[in-house]
């Protein structure tokens, strides 16, 4: 499907529509064009490869072609039940990458995750329900200071850990 999606906004069979942003973020500058197209029966009708998934709410197929500082393009795309215009779609984009990053950036930091080593069973998925409870847990929880802080805090003061738990809504 992947390679049907990429050759149709190759060449796509009419114009569609786009919208531009530009950022400069981090010192980088980035430019992303985003086109939509809401012509989805194509990839259910001869094309479509036999047996491919059934996507009955299919309703908008995208693509994101990014640059930064005049580097190589990187292209990505994306399915959606949502009829988005571009520019609706690009605000999705951003928003869905906004929460994705800020929350993974903060698990691997407070927390790191990235190292973990648990691999069997039901490890891993058990242990990132437990850390993202304590990190929720950690975000309500007064006094207001950072994180990482209050996690230190409490594995160094069993009170300090107890006013955190104290305070579970």
């Amino acid at each position: 499907m992947l390679a049907e999606v990429a050759a149709f906004f190759a060449d796509p069979p009419e114009a569609l529509a786009a919208h531009t942003t530009t950022e400069a973020d981090h010192g980088r500058i980035e430019t992303r064009h985003h086109r939509v197209t809401h012509c989805v029966d194509w990839i259910f009708g001869d094309r479509a490869e036999p047996g491919a998934p059934a996507m009955p709410g299919l309703a908008t197929l995208a693509c994101v072609i990014a640059t930064r500082d005049g580097g190589p393009p990187s292209t990505r795309y994306y399915l959606s039940s949502a009829r988005l215009a571009p520019q609706a779609f690009a605000a999705a984009v951003r928003a869905h990458w906004a929460i994705e990053n800020s929350l993974h950036w903060v698990l691997d930091v407070t927390f790191d995750e990235d190292r973990a080593r648990n691999r069997a069973d039901n490890g891993p998925e058990n242990l990132a329900i437990l850390r993202r409870l304590a990190l929720n847990i950690l975000n309500t929880a007064l006094p207001e200071m950072p994180v990482s802080r209050k996690r230190k805090r409490a594995g160094w003061s069993d009170n300090f850990a107890r006013s955190i738990i104290g305070q579970m809504r």
